[in-house]
């Protein structure tokens, strides 16, 4: 959230912010992997979302792929965690199926995002069925209204740069 807050108050960016941690599974300590914030406008990409963003650079910093990386035990893999400001867009929901996180935490909602002029495409409870389905951990509305309220902010002076309809 105070990543998208700081794209927003800065003028950087979309309202969406996202960060990457690596849990270590026995101590529960979680280490900073990448961030990303949304970058649609600025650099004209309109795949450069927040999600996408983040998880490029964590996979490029993990010389991976995935991030289904085998602990050096051999016996389990690395836990990758996603914290986003937002519930994915369905481009996001479907990078973080094939990004090998194991757990996704979303602030805002869909709803939020869409009561701004966001378009956020087919996004479905089934659709997180199918993350969780796929092993992925799955939890929602985590400081939801904070995390709506930077959307809110965002929504009076912000470009909407996907309002048309898909």
């Amino acid at each position: 959230m105070h990543l998208s807050a700081r794209n927003v108050s800065e003028n950087t960016g979309g309202p969406f912010g996202t960060a990457i941690f690596e849990r270590d599974t026995k101590s529960g300590i979680a280490k900073l992997i990448s961030v990303g914030v949304n970058r649609v406008v600025t650099l004209s990409n309109s795949t450069l979302h927040g999600e996408t963003v983040a998880i490029q650079l964590a996979q490029s910093r993990l010389k991976s792929f995935t991030m289904k990386i085998p602990h050096e035990d051999g016996k389990s893999t690395r836990q990758f965690e996603l914290f986003t400001s937002c519930e994915p867009c369905a481009m996001c929901l479907g990078a973080t199926l094939w990004s090998g996180v194991s757990r996704i935490v979303c602030a805002a909602t869909k709803a939020d995002a869409e009561a701004i002029g966001f378009k956020e495409g087919p996004v479905f409870e089934a659709s997180y069925d199918h993350l969780r389905e796929a092993g992925i951990e799955v939890k929602k509305e985590v400081l939801q209204k904070e995390a709506a309220l930077v959307l809110k902010e965002y929504g009076e002076n912000g470009l909407i740069y996907n309002a048309s309809e898909m």
